[in-house]
């Protein structure tokens, strides 16, 4: 077994002595050609495009942004102008039920008035109503008291 091995290291040291890791001969500037031949290959093949999506995707996400920050502004104006429109016109109506509530008052004072005028004329049509029958009254409750008082001095008279 021994034999063995040492048949083993010898072929094993033989072996590194016919070449390495990094043998100076006509190999290694053929790796550093195939590795610039590499470089500039997927450069032009795989980087170049990819640098290309990836700068019109910048692009794009840039405009993007531009044009939802624009419309943001845009909608933060319609939104600030809604909101003045809206509070006008909440004064407004607020200005409409105001005069109509003092049109509304007016025309009940008016309509009050005229209604104590009408009672006024009402009681004062009763009041010379009652007068005129008061009057009435007492003339005939006169002319009933100067029949009775003549009746009286008749029968007085007579005994």
């Amino acid at each position: 077994m021994y034999n063995l091995l040492l048949s083993f290291v010898v072929q094993a040291s033989d072996i590194e002595s016919q070449g390495g890791l990094f043998d100076f001969n006509a190999t290694l500037p053929l790796m550093a050609l195939q590795f610039l031949v590499l470089t500039i290959v997927l450069n032009l093949l795989f980087y170049k495009p990819v640098s290309n999506i990836l700068d019109q995707r910048e692009e794009y996400i840039r405009n993007s942004l531009t044009t939802a920050s624009a419309s943001l502004v845009k909608a933060d104006e319609l939104t600030r102008k809604y909101e003045y429109d809206l509070a006008e016109s909440r004064k407004n109506a607020q200005d409409i039920i105001k005069n109509a509530q003092q049109q509304a008052q007016l025309l009940v004072s008016d309509k009050i008035k005229e209604a104590q005028k009408d009672t006024e004329k009402l009681l004062e049509n009763a009041y010379q109503q009652l007068n005129t029958q008061k009057d009435q009254a007492l003339k005939s409750l006169e002319t009933q008291v100067d029949i009775l008082s003549d009746q009286i001095k008749l029968k007085l008279l007579d005994n």
